[in-house]
């Protein structure tokens, strides 16, 4: 049966995720070695056993070596929420037979997650956590030279500001989160980005709301949509801030722009905020939290990331474009950066 006329696209992560599919199967042709994944699992979440398996599926399709690593209160034989994590990180950063590393987080929660993130190896860090490549993302730097990795700081922005729109020699792309990665190759499928602008502008003239600013998925993704020129708004549970590299006639900035996002305090509700917004992007890991059908813009895209479902049943009354789930493509974002 026909959707009613005035009722948005429901959108599957599968026509997405489809030709990122193919493209790994044609790396994988020219690979002269079948990549190897360790995940990592050392807790009792249900949603974290779930993402396992599924990267398991995913990877056993793509004829990609998977490796289930358990410890803890995720092994056999039983054991502590967490316990031996940090152990098997660095087992898996001394084999040179494993060439990516994932782990199923949260574990711990806060700054102790945050440390775990770090210990992983910035050349097997499939996941884009690493602080290097979370600094080259804030600045705007879209290019890095590998052997500069293993040095523990970090270089001026100033220095690779050539870096941002094109690759000079001995540079590669820098890593990039894969959930954040996810939504915005969904957003580029749906049209969000005018192909006919530069490369780093082609998300200008857009509005976006990310709610729920995590260090994970929320402030790293308004950062890429900022820097792709988006304004995006970025709310959590206590305030509204406001992400945008254009310059205000106050900055005296000649070039109309700044080389990546500035963050401002925003005195717009949720509610100002979704009504002006093309884009919603919504990842509140609660089942009680829905975003109103009612503040939202006529016609925008809406896209749910959250395993629970932050949208209410009729948001199609009022989106243009739904996108309900992005596991999919999160997995192969992955892969790519495997």
């Amino acid at each position: 049966m026909a959707a009613p006329a005035n009722t948005g696209i429901l959108v599957s992560s599968e026509s997405i995720a489809r030709p990122f599919r193919e493209e790994i199967i044609e790396a994988l042709k020219s690979s002269s070695k079948k990549p190897r994944l360790v995940g990592i699992l050392s807790t009792s979440a249900a949603p974290s056993r779930f993402y396992a398996e599924f990267t398991k599926k995913t990877c056993d399709d793509l004829q990609i070596d998977f490796v289930l690593k358990t410890v803890g209160a995720a092994s056999p034989e039983g054991g502590q929420e967490g316990e031996g994590v940090e152990e098997a990180i660095i087992e898996c950063n001394e084999d040179n037979n494993v060439d990516g590393i994932m782990v199923y987080y949260p574990i711990f929660g806060g700054t102790q997650d945050q440390y775990l993130q770090q210990v992983v190896s910035p050349y097997k860090d499939v996941e884009g956590l690493h602080f290097k490549f979370h600094y080259n993302l804030y600045h705007n730097i879209r290019f890095v030279d590998p052997k500069t990795l293993s040095n523990p700081t970090i270089a001026s922005s100033s220095n690779t500001a050539a870096a941002v729109t094109e690759a000079s020699e001995g540079t590669v792309k820098s890593i990039l989160p894969c959930t954040p990665l996810a939504i915005v190759k969904c957003l580029e499928h749906m049209g969000v980005y005018n192909k006919i602008l530069p490369y780093g502008n082609r998300a200008y003239g857009k509005t976006v709301t990310v709610i729920n600013r995590s260090e994970v998925v929320g402030r790293p993704l308004a950062a890429l949509l900022s820097n792709d020129g988006s304004r995006v708004f970025s709310a959590d549970i206590d305030s509204i801030q406001e992400y945008n590299k254009r310059s205000s006639s106050t900055t005296g900035n000649s070039r109309g722009f700044h080389p990546h996002h500035v963050v401002h305090p925003c005195s717009l509700s949720l509610q100002e905020c979704l009504a002006i917004s093309d884009v919603v992007v919504s990842a509140v890991p609660s089942q009680n939290y829905k975003v109103k059908t009612e503040w939202l813009k006529d016609g925008c895209i809406c896209i749910n990331v959250s395993s629970d479902k932050n949208f209410e049943k009729d948001v199609r009354e009022k989106a243009s474009i739904y996108l309900p789930t992005i596991g999919k493509v999160t997995i192969l974002m992955l892969l790519r950066n495997l």
